[in-house]
C-alpha cells in the first residue's frame, strides 16, 4: 500500500503502516491477528499521506490462500513546510445520507439551523454539546434533491482548519458542534504539526479564530478543537442518523480541498459497515492501536484537505466525518480521489466526541480476544469468519463464555468476515452496550450475549 502526503506544499516521506490484519498478542479487545483473508474481490490500495508500501499478510499453509485485502484508507493532507501535516491521516473519506430531497426544497429559517436547544448557548467549555436536531431543509422530491439548498443550509457549519508549527503545517477540515464553540474534526488535523502547535479556525463567511485542542482520541481518528472567544452566531450542524443510512442514498460531502473552502461534492452510498484500518504518524498518534473503522463508504468525490469535514444527507443532517480515501498505489506524488471514499459514522463520532468535550479522553469497549481470519463450515457452505485465537480471563468475552476456536461470523445479526471486521464491529460501540455475538462452534451457530465493558487503560 502506498501512503502518500497530502496537501498543498512540499511533502515528506513518514514510516509505513501494513493496511493488511495483523497478529496481535492476547489484548483485551479484538485486534487482529495474522491474515487469512476471506475471499473477495481485488481492490485498488490507498494511500496514507507519507507512509510507504506493505504487501498484504500471506496465509499459512493450512488456511485458504490470501487475498488483497480491500484499499485501506490514505491521509488526503499532510504538512507544507519541513514535513506536511496529515491532513487526511488515514484517507479523505465521505458518509452516505438519507436522500429525502426533491424537485424544490425548503431552506428552514435561520433561527432553526443556528442553534439547537436554547440551553446550547450557556454551555460551558466541558460540557457535551446538544445535538441539534432540526433537519435544516426540506427535499420535495428524493430522487432529486436541490443540493443547492442542502450546501446553503450545511456550509455555514462547516470550517477550514490550519495547524502550524516550526516543523509543519497543514489544513483540514472541522464540523461545528455546538454554540459554545465546539468543532470536531480528526485526530490527524488536530495533531498532525506535533506539539505546541498554532490552530485557526475559519468560517464559511471567512471570519478566523484561534482554537485549542479539548480533546485527541487516535484511536478512532477524531479530535475536539474549542473556539477562543467563539462569536455568538455560530451556526452548529444538524445530526442526523448514520443507523438509518441505506446503500444507493445521495450524499453531500463539505470540507476544505486542496485548500479550497466551502467545497462541496455528491455521491451516494455505496456500502455500509465497510471494515476499514488506517494509521497515523508518530507526531500524531499516542496509542499503539491502529484506527479501525466501521465506516460509511461513497462515491463523494474527496480530496487532500476534506479529513474532518461533512458528510450530509440531502436534507442538511451530518451522517458522518470524512476521514478516508481508496487510491491507486503509486510510487510517490498525491493521490485524490478514485469514487472510494470512508467516513466515520456519525453515532460513533458524536459519542467519542461527547466524551472529549466533557473529559478531554474517551473509553472504548472492548471483548478481550485476539483473532485472526479463516474459514468454517456453515451447514453444506463455507463461510468467512473471525476465528478466535485466545480469549483473556477476566473480560466480556470470558465472562459470556466465548471460548477459544469459536468462529464469530456476526455481531447484533450484521455480517463479521473477518478479524478487522471483528475489531470495527466493536470498536463502534460504546461502553456499557449490550451485544449478541454469533458464532460457529462445533458445527452449530450460538447467539451469546454479553455487556461490553472499558478496555484498561483506554
Amino acid at each position: 500500500m502506498t501512503q502518500t502526503p497530502y496537501g498543498v506544499g512540499p511533502t515528506a516521506t513518514l514510516p509505513t503502516l501494513e493496511a493488511g490484519p495483523q497478529q496481535t498478542s492476547p489484548l483485551p479487545t479484538a485486534y487482529p491477528a495474522p491474515a487469512y483473508p476471506p475471499p473477495q474481490p481485488t481492490l485498488p490500495t490507498a494511500t496514507f499521506p507519507s507512509y510507504g508500501t506493505q504487501p498484504p499478510a500471506m496465509a499459512p499453509p493450512t488456511m485458504p490462500p490470501a487475498t488483497t485485502p480491500p484499499p485501506a484508507p490514505s491521509h488526503p493532507d499532510r504538512p507544507r513546510g519541513t514535513r506536511r501535516i496529515a491532513e487526511l491521516a488515514t484517507v479523505a473519506v465521505l458518509a452516505a445520507g438519507l436522500a429525502t430531497g426533491g424537485t424544490y426544497a425548503v431552506t428552514r429559517t435561520s433561527a432553526t439551523t443556528a442553534s439547537g436547544p436554547s440551553t446550547t448557548q450557556s454551555q460551558s467549555a466541558n460540557q457535551a454539546p446538544a445535538a441539534n436536531p432540526a433537519a435544516p431543509v426540506i427535499q420535495a422530491n428524493g430522487s432529486t434533491p436541490d443540493w443547492a439548498a442542502t450546501a446553503k443550509a450545511v456550509s455555514p457549519s462547516v470550517v477550514a482548519i490550519k495547524v502550524s508549527s516550526a516543523q509543519a503545517e497543514g489544513e483540514g477540515s472541522g464540523v461545528i458542534l455546538d454554540k459554545a464553540g465546539h468543532v470536531i474534526t480528526n485526530n490527524h488535523v488536530a495533531t498532525g504539526a506535533g506539539s505546541n502547535a498554532t490552530i485557526t479556525v475559519t468560517l464559511d463567511d471567512g471570519r478566523t479564530y484561534a482554537a485549542t485542542i479539548a480533546g485527541t482520541d487516535p484511536s478512532t481518528d477524531l479530535a475536539v478543537l474549542t473556539l477562543t472567544s467563539p462569536p455568538s452566531d455560530l451556526v452548529p450542524i444538524s445530526i442526523g442518523d448514520s443507523d438509518a443510512l441505506t446503500v444507493g442514498q445521495q450524499v453531500m460531502a463539505v470540507g476544505n480541498p486542496l485548500g479550497l473552502a466551502g467545497t462541496v461534492t455528491t455521491g451516494i452510498v455505496s456500502a455500509l459497515n465497510r471494515p476499514v484500518t488506517t494509521g497515523s504518524d508518530s507526531t500524531s498518534r499516542t496509542s499503539s492501536d491502529p484506527v479501525v473503522t466501521n465506516a460509511i463508504q461513497t462515491s463523494a468525490a474527496i480530496n487532500p484537505g476534506n479529513s474532518g469535514g461533512a458528510l450530509v444527507t440531502a436534507n442538511g443532517q451530518l451522517v458522518g466525518i470524512n476521514s478516508a480515501i481508496a487510491s491507486l498505489g503509486s510510487s510517490g506524488g498525491q493521490s485524490g480521489s478514485i469514487g472510494i471514499g470512508f467516513a466515520i459514522p456519525v453515532k460513533e463520532a458524536k459519542a467519542i466526541a461527547d466524551q472529549l468535550i466533557a473529559t478531554g479522553s474517551a473509553k472504548h469497549a472492548y471483548l478481550g480476544v485476539s483473532s485472526a481470519d479463516g474459514t468454517v463450515a456453515d451447514g453444506t457452505a463455507q463461510r468467512a469468519a473471525a476465528l478466535l485465537k485466545t480469549v483473556a480471563s477476566g473480560t466480556p468475552a470470558a465472562a459470556a463464555g466465548l471460548r477459544t476456536g469459536d468462529a464469530v461470523v456476526a455481531i447484533d445479526g450484521k455480517r463479521v468476515d473477518s478479524s478487522l471486521s471483528l475489531v470495527a464491529a466493536i470498536r463502534e460501540r460504546q461502553v456499557g452496550d449490550t451485544v449478541t455475538v454469533t458464532v460457529i462452534r462445533d458445527g452449530q451457530r450460538q447467539d451469546i450475549s454479553m455487556a461490553l465493558a472499558a478496555r484498561p487503560g483506554a
